[in-house]
C-alpha cells in the first residue's frame, strides 16, 4: 500500500472531545494491515541511526513505537498516564489545545546517555511530545528525534519542541 492510501485511512470526527474540535482518528489505519504496516515502516525510516530506544506516549503512541520497536529491534519505553505506573521516575504536566494533562515515565527503563526518538500519532500543541521529551532529558537520556503520523500546522506544535528534529508523515 502507498503510503497517501494508508494516511487516507484517518478518520476525522467533528466535535470530539469537545465543541470545535476536529479529532483525527487513527483507528481505521490501525485496523487494516496493509495500511498500518506502511506507516510503521515508514515511522522507521525517520530514526535516526544512533537511536537506542523508541518512546510511545499512551496510548496510540504505544502502537506506533512497538511496532517501529519491533521492527528495528529496539526496546520501547512506554510514557503512560498518571496513576498506571507503580514506580515513577518522573512526571510533567503540561497544555492540551483543549485542556491539560500530565504524563510519566516508569522507573528503571530509561538509563542515562541512551539516545531515544519519541513517536506519537498527531502532533498539535506540542504539548504532549515536548512533556516526553523533557522526562527523557530528565532521565538523562538525549532526544533524538520526534516522529509523528500527523501534524495539525495550525496548532504550531513544533514551536514548543524547542528546534528538536520533527518528521511527520503528514501535515494538516
Amino acid at each position: 500500500m502507498k503510503l497517501d492510501e494508508a494516511l487516507d485511512l484517518i478518520a476525522e470526527v467533528p466535535d470530539f472531545p469537545e465543541p470545535g474540535v476536529l479529532f483525527r482518528d487513527l483507528s481505521p489505519l490501525f485496523a487494516d494491515g496493509p495500511g498500518f504496516a506502511t506507516v510503521a515502516d515508514a515511522m522507521a525510516d525517520t530514526l535516526d541511526p544512533a537511536t537506542d530506544l523508541v518512546a510511545g506516549v499512551e496510548a496510540r503512541g504505544f502502537l506506533l513505537a512497538a511496532a517501529v520497536g519491533y521492527s528495528r529491534g529496539m526496546g520501547v519505553v512506554l510514557v503512560r498516564k498518571p496513576g498506571k505506573l507503580p514506580s515513577v521516575a518522573g512526571r510533567v504536566d503540561y497544555s492540551l489545545e483543549y485542556g491539560t494533562a500530565s504524563v510519566e515515565l516508569p522507573a528503571g527503563v530509561v538509563r542515562p546517555g541512551q539516545r531515544i526518538a519519541v513517536l506519537d500519532d498527531v502532533l498539535a500543541t506540542g504539548g504532549t511530545v515536548a512533556a516526553t521529551a523533557k522526562l527523557l532529558e530528565d532521565a538523562g537520556a538525549t532526544v533524538t528525534g520526534v516522529s509523528v503520523v500527523l501534524e495539525l500546522a495550525a496548532l504550531g506544535g513544533r514551536a514548543a519542541l524547542g528546534g528538536r528534529t520533527v518528521h511527520t508523515l503528514r501535515t494538516v
